[in-house]
């Protein structure tokens, strides 16, 4: 009894207590009503695509609609191609088909939150790994008609994830308030990435651990993430995202 004692205040104070302090600054914000009345235009975080001829990839990321907002994030990829004049962006979304293609602005505002980039490729690498990219796009098994669960996934966040994973290239992770990027796909509870750098094990996206180079230490919990930045030396506290030291 005593060790479930300390386990549940563990759990609140390292997962609920970041989550309420987050909700309670989110309802103090002023944020659209509705999805009618937010701002989906460009935000300008981007270059113009034809500033230059460079190929580049973009992990983008923006705080989502609602209430979920204090504690979760909507991710997206960009690409463009040497020479291209224009992005393609690829987000998984929870109606009709669930993976788009230039639904939106590269960059746009997010229910009128500023989007950041998680991570950003240019030049010859970034050309070399488009190909892989639109590959691991492709290869995503949740891309039907009715494939998408908002928690604990797959959502848009499992989808990006996901390439992620597979090409591990990219050197990235989403941020720790990316709900549902721990949804491994086909229902796997233990999966490797495709370099064996980074290791991921999970209970349907609730509860799990990953480890590795790219993602640090971590321990997820209810899609909180709370965790250790080694690589780029950081804390990952839920609801907030990562602080750097």
């Amino acid at each position: 009894m005593r060790h479930l004692k300390r386990l549940l205040l563990l759990i609140l104070v390292v997962y609920l207590l970041p989550a309420l302090a987050s909700a309670g600054w989110w309802s103090l914000q002023n944020h659209p009503a509705s999805w009618r009345e937010a701002n989906w235009g460009t935000s300008g975080v981007l270059p113009k695509a034809d500033a230059d001829a460079d190929a580049g990839i973009y992990i983008m990321s923006a705080s989502t609609g609602g209430l979920k907002g204090a504690v979760a994030s909507h991710s997206w990829i960009v690409t463009k191609a040497s020479g291209d004049t224009s992005y393609n962006r690829y987000d998984k979304v929870g109606w009709g088909s669930p993976i788009r293609r230039n639904n939106y602005v590269a960059d746009a505002y997010w229910y009128s939150n500023t989007p950041h980039i998680v991570r950003e490729i240019s030049g010859a690498e970034a050309e070399r790994l488009i190909p892989v990219v639109e590959a691991a796009i492709q290869s995503y098994p949740y891309a039907g008609v009715g494939d998408y669960r908002i928690y604990p996934g797959p959502n848009s966040n499992s989808f990006v994830a996901h390439v992620l994973r597979t090409v591990p290239d990219l050197g990235a992770v989403l941020p720790p308030d990316a709900v549902g990027r721990d949804f491994l796909t086909d229902g796997r509870m233990f999966e490797i990435d495709a370099d064996g750098r980074d290791l991921h094990a999970t209970l349907y996206g609730l509860v799990g651990i990953a480890a590795g180079q790219r993602s640090g230490f971590e321990v997820h919990f209810m899609g909180l993430v709370a965790g250790i930045d080694i690589a780029n030396p950081g804390l990952k506290i839920p609801a907030f995202g990562r602080i750097g030291l």
